[in-house]
């Protein structure tokens, strides 16, 4: 599976890949729940088009990341310091999708004098907060609750989808355009069911590490959204099955300098846009 290794000032190995221009306007790619640094693979053409350099790494304990029990949201901005000292990279700007809109918060707070913005996509209020947890789908909710009360059977869980993506890929990627509705089931059978659950494999080849990114992302970020200091642009499918349709505007009018774009698509609204909202990270 492709990716390089960065080792970070605390020793741990960070994964990741390289997409789209070499040369290109440097954005970090924070990948959502359930997956890893190729799931943004379908952007590398439009990337490269539009002269993009885009760098996707794995969280700790996701695909070739070591693990880090224990962290926090915030503590990913050290991890993407290191990884952008370890590039060469000076300023740059940030994407992130689902709940991987958090962490690209946070890299936007904790580098703001490096990152120039950032885009939220499909990404969540802070589930810390009173009521938050709640409007989660049903699915995240039990994930979540199964890996901090009893991470032994949420391991399995996850074990035992990485067995079924390897060995069925075909009807993975079937059930998967299923559940998540038509709209995202569109742009999971226009990529190709393969391609999908290689993904997924990849993102779970380490099942106490995906357990971690439950666990994480209900302790608190570190910073609030009115935190931010730079501009941000939300973006949200108008046909997003599995977002709360409060949560997006909810953070636009949040983020002090955030901007709200509602566009066609579901969750996985990003596939449809790539063009539009590198165009957007890249203005100075």
């Amino acid at each position: 599976m492709s990716g390089e290794i960065c080792r970070l000032r605390d020793g741990r190995r960070l994964g990741y890949v390289e997409y789209g221009d070499p040369a290109g306007f440097a954005v970090v790619n924070c990948h959502g729940g359930l997956a890893c640094r190729l799931d943004v693979a379908a952007a590398d053409g439009i990337a490269r088009e539009a002269a993009i350099r885009l760098i996707s790494p794995d969280r700790p304990g996701v695909g070739l990341s070591d693990p880090k029990p224990g962290r926090t949201v915030l503590d990913w901005a050290a991890d993407a310091e290191d990884l952008m000292n370890h590039l060469g990279v000076g300023r740059f700007a940030v994407m992130g999708w689902s709940m991987g809109g958090p962490y690209a918060a946070a890299i936007g707070y904790g580098l703001r004098t490096q990152v120039i913005r950032i885009a939220i996509i499909a990404g969540a209020l802070p589930l810390n907060e009173p009521g938050v947890f709640a409007e989660l789908p049903p699915i995240d909710r039990a994930y979540t609750r199964l890996s901090q009360r009893a991470p032994w059977l949420a391991r399995q869980c996850f074990r035992t989808m990485y067995w079924v993506a390897g060995a069925a890929p075909a009807i993975y990627g079937r059930l998967a355009a299923r559940d998540l509705g038509a709209a995202d089931g569109h742009v999971i059978r226009d990529e190709g069911f393969g391609a999908f659950a290689r993904m997924s494999r990849e993102a779970l080849r380490q099942p106490s590490g995906v357990v971690e990114e439950y666990r994480a992302w209900m302790r608190p970020w570190g910073f609030a959204p009115e935190d931010l200091s730079i501009g941000a642009d939300v973006w949200v499918g108008s046909e997003d099955k599995l977002l709360d349709p409060r949560w997006p505007h909810e953070l636009a009018r949040r983020i002090p300098r955030g901007t709200l774009h509602v566009r066609s698509g579901g969750h996985f609204m990003a596939h449809l846009h790539y063009g539009e909202i590198f165009d957007a990270l890249r203005e100075i």
